[in-house]
This record gives C-alpha cells, structure tokens and sequence, in this order.
C-alpha cells in the first residue's frame, strides 16, 4: 500500500530523441501507473464481459475507468457512499479514472438543455430529470473516490461551427473555474487523494485549441485531458489538434486524451507527447468478432478460420490466445456463443495494454519513433 500523498508524482523516465514520446509513472495513492498507458473502460464500474482479476492478472491493466452519469444513475450514489467507492465496490484495488459525464451529456442531445449554471437532462433509463453542475459533478466523483476525477466540460459535435465551439469553450472555462473551487474546498471521503484533471476543448479551431490549452494550463493540477477529438473529425484534425495541445500543455504532468481510438492512432499520438489513453474500440470490436493483433486484424467470422486449428496466437502469452483455436473462436462467434464475445474483449485488451507496454519499451530503449513507423501499416493491415 503506497503512502497518501496530498499530489499526484509524475517522475519522467525518458523521451525519445527523434519524436516527443516519453516514458514516465504516475504515482497515486492505489498505486503505480507506467506511461504511455492504455486504461480498458468500464463504464458501470465493471469492463463488459472481463472479470476484475482477468484485468489483473491477463490483461496486466493498471487502471481502469468508470463514468459519473452512469454509475449516477447506476447504483446511485447512495449505494456507492456505502460501499465506500468503486474500489471497494467492484474489487478492484488499482487506480481508478472518473469521466465527468459531458460526453454522456453531449451523446444526449435529444433529451438535454445546457445552461450557464449546468445541464439538465432526461435519464436515458426512465426518463427522469436530473441536473448536473460542475458543483455536483465534483460531489459525485467524490463519492465514488477515483484516483483521478476529470472536470465537467461540453464537448461540441462535430461538425460545428466557429462561433458555437467558441461559446462552448468559454463555458467549458466557466464550468473549470467551478469544478477547481469545488475540488479545492472539497475534501476526500476515502483518504485517497483525488487529482482534478481539466479538459481542452475548441472543436477543430487551431487558436481556440490553443486558447484552451493556455486556459486549462494555468490550473495547477495534476494532469490535463484532451477533449473533443475523437466525435467524428478527420484523423488528421486528431493529429493536428493534439500536437497543437501537447506543445502548450506543461511537459512535467501527464497528458490524458480522451477516447482515442486505434492502435495507429494510439502509437501516432504518444509520438506527439500524449501519456494516457482509453477508448471502447477494444471491448466493443471484441463482441463483434473483430480482433486486433501483431499481424493486423482478423474478422474472425470469416469462412477462412472455419478450417483453422492453429492457436488464436501462439507468441501470446494470454491463456485464451493458447488454449483457444481460431476455428473454436469463429465457431462461439458464428453461434452468437456468449463466449466469443468475452474471449474477443479479453483479446483485444490485452492487445492494447501489451502495445502501450511495447511503444514504452521503444522509448526507453531510444529507437521508438523508427519502431512506430514500421509496426502502423502492419497493424492496420486486415487479414
């Protein structure tokens, strides 16, 4: 058990001399976090279809997220108060990362109204009304006691125009100097210290971007996050955008953005400076049969595997990659066998985590930025 800090460390190891990629540790009170890091999502407080010691023990995951709407909604926060948090509630005894619920919201455009003092909006479950300002948002991420808890922000759609992501932006601002006053005058309900990370935000807009960039910087937080680049704009505005935020954010804090995306993507953008990452491409692709591995991806309905004995991956040290045959696996897909889906999520996350392990390994060993350029086109590869 680490010592409570009152601050999150963040200790840089290396930085790859012909990019902007950089190894480092994000020390928390649950524990120790190795950077570039990949963090499976598990919405509910539990990552679909994979047991809390699969994530532990196979996946080798280090941290794990959970979403205030959701869990708001879903048990509630009376039943996670009594609990004593999400760790004490799923099991799960590593560091955790709370979403503040505003892409839920932004998602929710049919049944929310944004204002200055926050939003209000019809539960997707039963229709009630709720109201969420960054004060409660604050209020919740403490109840259910996250290592790390982000501040509440409107992430715009995309496409959107000039003037409306501007106004969003300076009410992201707004809602940012709420959330900071409510963290700092807050306190931790389970001992652990909780770090605020703020969100930039600015849709595709260079000098918003960089406006945001500047704003969020000034907050002496433990980390900073990268919003709004994964709804939908062209992979070169994530690029450009992203570069843009990790030149101006400080280079002594982890940088978190949000929701991205690929293995392409995820290698591009730790060459840009980027630390932590998440996104539910691995969990979801993995319930619908496709697979990502060393070689590229693998369909894994197609007619080809229907003859195929050989193992899943046999260089794999997942129990599932060894045990299971690829025609097995296309067989429990085929059959909508519940199985499939939960051997693909283990899969596929354990690919993930192992691929941030590997791009930390290039860096400290000084030949990443060669090492990524080699391994994209084969990963993007289908086969």
């Amino acid at each position: 058990m680490l010592k409570f800090t009152n601050k999150m460390q963040f200790i840089i190891s290396a930085v790859d001399q012909n990019s902007k990629a950089r190894a480092g540790e994000i020390v928390t009170d649950s524990g120790l976090i190795q950077t570039p890091v990949f963090m499976p999502v598990g919405t509910l407080g539990a990552v679909k279809g994979v047991h809390i010691k699969d994530l532990e023990d196979h996946i080798h995951a280090q941290i794990i997220l959970g979403n205030t709407y959701h869990l708001y909604l879903r048990p509630g926060m009376e039943v996670m108060s009594q609990a004593g948090g999400l760790q004490r509630f799923n099991g799960w005894k590593k560091p955790i990362l709370t979403d503040s619920g505003g892409f839920q919201v932004f998602s929710l455009n049919h049944r929310r109204k944004i204002k200055e003092e926050g939003v209000t909006f019809s539960s997707h479950i039963d229709g009630s009304i709720h109201t969420f300002t960054p004060e409660k948002i604050i209020e919740i991420q403490r109840i259910i006691g996250a290592d790390i808890i982000m501040a509440f922000d409107e992430c715009p759609p995309y496409p959107v125009n000039e003037d409306y992501a501007e106004k969003s932006m300076h009410l992201t601002h707004r809602w940012l100097d709420r959330c900071y006053d409510a963290w700092k005058n807050s306190k931790s309900l389970f001992g652990n210290h909780q770090s605020l990370f703020p969100i930039v935000q600015g849709s595709v807009y260079k000098h918003l971007r960089k406006q945001s960039a500047e704003f969020v910087a000034s907050k002496d937080c433990d980390g900073y996050a990268i919003g709004g680049v994964s709804v939908g704009e062209p992979t070169a505005d994530m690029y450009n955008i992203t570069s843009l935020c990790c030149s101006i954010l400080p280079h002594n804090k982890p940088r978190y953005l949000m929701g991205v995306g690929t293995p392409a993507n995820i290698l591009e953008c730790i060459g840009m400076g980027v630390d932590m990452f998440d996104c539910v491409m691995p969990t979801r692709n993995g319930r619908n049969a496709s697979l990502f591995t060393w070689k590229g991806m693998m369909n894994m309905k197609n007619e080809k595997w229907k003859y195929d004995f050989s193992p899943l991956d046999e260089n794999s040290d997942l129990f599932a990659d060894t045990a299971y045959s690829k025609a097995f696996i296309r067989h429990l897909f085929v059959n909508g066998e519940m199985l499939g889906s939960m051997i693909g999520s283990l899969h596929n996350l354990h690919f993930y985590v192992s691929l941030v392990k590997e791009a930390r390994n290039h860096i400290l060993s000084g030949d990443y930025f060669q090492w990524k350029d080699k391994i994209i086109p084969v990963l993007s590869q289908k086969i």
